[in-house]
């Protein structure tokens, strides 16, 4: 219960106990006067449940914490609330420090020895064909001063804000993000939660659902990672498929801790054309906000229009973030044929034709060292120098342009 809370901050406990002995004294008056008529019997069964409505609604609007009060309306940034008008263009979907291990991929036969060696010119084809094979690859976390200068190319071409999806299990980093934001003034927003179950702790796998909970409220409203830095997204969300139970939990809680603070989500769906479908199903059944629910990576989930369009029917925003990766072989699934940059524009000119350009949001999820600029990558300012450009002759407006890039982040990345 809300009033239990210890790591609430800003209750009147006091207060909190003199409501509680009201309603109790309240409630057996009620109770007693029940066994005086019928009449009055029924009147107090009308009380009684009178009462135990208003005890909840009252106590838990009444006693809301000052610091969930203060968000709303509001886009919570590594370095503090800003109103959303100050984000500009953003890109919903990236990682500027973190750890992929988890995700190492086993190098074809007779491959061992590149898999180990550092990043060269003569080993960059392979590694860009084999991202998730090479190990230094994987340590975007290495790379905090190129990340630095790419950000400050990024604002000086137009870019405002960057949402850093980096969760619990592949080294989230807050300090070094508040570090970044102020050095670039890039508006970086954090996420809160957990990625796949592959990196979930035996501690997070014991947590009930109300544990887990707890722990995404905190690191909203509090800070994550022992520190006074706080989330200002739930996610990316980590879900396999099939979906473990583990990762069920996580998003139960997150839908409660959503439907709290009014807060934005953002989910990885696991590598299959269901996994969208059955996510929004339980964030649905655990009292999620859709209409704030990010789903990433529909350019490798959703390849058939007619599923597409089904899913966009559910009312999330539908997240095409993978811009600048062009594999032909894709390493977690061997089924699925990446789409390049081109067929990526193909599909957002669809959904902008089907009506749902206010749904639409873009990014290119790096986050490993190849797709930087420093190894010849396509870098954080991909999508505003060379897509915008390709969209607009594809026939994509400006106005339309101005949705994805500003007004639905705006909007979804705003507090309720």
């Amino acid at each position: 219960m809300l009033l239990e809370r210890r790591h609430v901050k800003g209750l009147n406990l006091h207060m909190t106990e003199v409501f509680k002995q009201a309603f109790k004294s309240i409630m057996r008056c009620l109770k007693y006067f029940s066994h005086k008529s019928n009449v009055s019997f029924k009147c107090s069964v009308y009380g009684v449940l009178l009462f135990r409505m208003i005890k909840h609604s009252f106590l838990e609007h009444l006693l809301v914490p000052s610091e969930m009060s203060s968000l709303s309306g509001k886009v919570q940034t590594v370095l503090g609330l800003v109103e959303p008008s100050k984000l500009g263009r953003t890109l919903t979907h990236e990682h500027l420090t973190m750890t992929f291990d988890c995700s190492y991929y086993p190098p074809p036969p007779c491959h061992e020895v590149i898999s180990n060696e550092p990043i060269t010119m003569k080993n960059l084809f392979w590694i860009q064909k084999n991202p998730y094979s090479h190990r230094e690859n994987l340590q975007l976390n290495q790379e905090t001063e190129a990340v630095k200068e790419e950000l400050l190319d990024f604002k000086a071409k137009g870019g405002g804000a960057l949402v850093e999806n980096t969760t619990t299990g592949i080294s989230r980093d807050v300090q070094t993000l508040k570090r970044l934001a102020e050095e670039t003034g890039v508006h970086i927003i954090s996420g809160a939660g957990f990625y796949v179950d592959a990196t979930h702790s035996s501690e997070t796998r014991a947590m009930s659902v109300e544990q887990l909970t707890d722990v995404l409220v905190n690191e909203i409203l509090h800070g994550a990672d022992g520190t006074s830095i706080k989330c200002g997204v739930i996610g990316e969300i980590g879900c396999s498929w099939p979906l473990t139970e583990s990762e069920r939990k996580v998003l139960q809680a997150t839908a409660h801790a959503q439907a709290k603070l009014g807060c934005p989500v953002i989910i990885h769906p696991g590598r299959n054309r269901s996994a969208p479908f059955q996510i929004i199903r339980v964030l649905q059944e655990a009292g999620a906000d859709i209409s704030k629910t990010v789903m990433s990576h529909l350019d490798r989930t959703l390849l058939d229009k007619r599923e597409l369009l089904e899913f966009a029917q559910l009312g999330c925003y539908l997240e095409y973030d993978l811009f600048g990766s062009e594999l032909f072989h894709y390493q977690f699934n061997p089924d699925i044929d990446m789409p390049n940059d081109n067929k990526r524009i193909k599909r957002v000119r669809l959904l902008v034709d089907e009506g749902y350009e206010d749904r639409i949001l873009m990014a290119h999820d790096i986050h490993t060292k190849h797709r930087l600029t420093k190894y010849g990558g396509h870098g954080y300012s991909h999508i505003l120098t060379n897509i915008v450009p390709k969209m607009l002759f594809r026939g994509i407006t400006e106005a339309a342009l101005d949705k994805i890039l500003i007004e639905n982040p705006k909007q979804w990345l705003t507090f309720k």
